[in-house]
């Protein structure tokens, strides 16, 4: 595969022969109303239900706004990476550097590509710039903890549960209203091969 510069990572892009494999690229402002309403349709009401990454029986309201991914790229040490084919945004997520370890999150998939490989492509993605570019040794993430399937495809990949909890933001309606009163985050966290020293 080819490799194009970027300012933060080095990127891979596929070569024309390979149509199927998706571009990936940093977002930039220009991005922010796209990747709002992928998020958006990957978590919440009736289009995020056609996909199985759905938060819709556990929160209503807003996953984010432009407000929120706005932040997300202005603020250092951080990138919204894009998953593109044919100029369509199928697939983000959000990496950020925090001491020698990565976070990802705000991870969506539009729902109609769910189930082909493409999630497992982009956290492969996120997971080599965070190792390569970075420098990181690791990789967490949190998950809602009553999102047992999500989790479970996470420790497929080679996530495992700490058993290290944080609370849900009650009352911060920018993370959405919730259904239940027994939300919470439980930290996952993968060892990342091949760091050098």
């Amino acid at each position: 595969m080819a490799t194009v510069a970027s300012p933060a990572a080095s990127i891979y892009y596929p070569r024309m022969s390979e149509p199927t494999h998706p571009v990936f690229r940093p977002a930039t402002p220009a991005d922010v109303p796209a990747i709002v309403a992928l998020v958006e349709s990957a978590y919440r009401g009736d289009s995020g239900r056609r996909g199985w990454t759905t938060e819709s029986d556990l929160l209503d309201g807003q996953r984010t706004d432009a407000a929120g991914v706005s932040a997300l790229l202005d603020q250092p040490g951080s990138m919204l990476l894009l998953a593109e084919r044919d100029g369509v945004l199928l697939a983000s997520c959000h990496i950020e550097r925090r001491g020698d370890s990565g976070y990802f999150g705000m991870f969506a998939v539009d729902p109609a590509q769910q189930g082909g490989g493409l999630g497992k492509a982009v956290l492969a993605e996120a997971e080599r710039i965070v190792r390569e570019s970075w420098q990181c040794r690791a990789m967490h993430m949190t998950v809602i903890v009553q999102r047992a399937e999500l989790i479970a495809w996470y420790e497929r990949r080679g996530y495992r549960r700490t058993g290290e909890y944080q609370p849900f933001p009650y009352g911060d309606e920018r993370f959405g209203i919730p259904r239940r009163d027994d939300l919470r985050f439980e930290v996952l966290r993968k060892e990342l091969a091949g760091v050098p020293a």
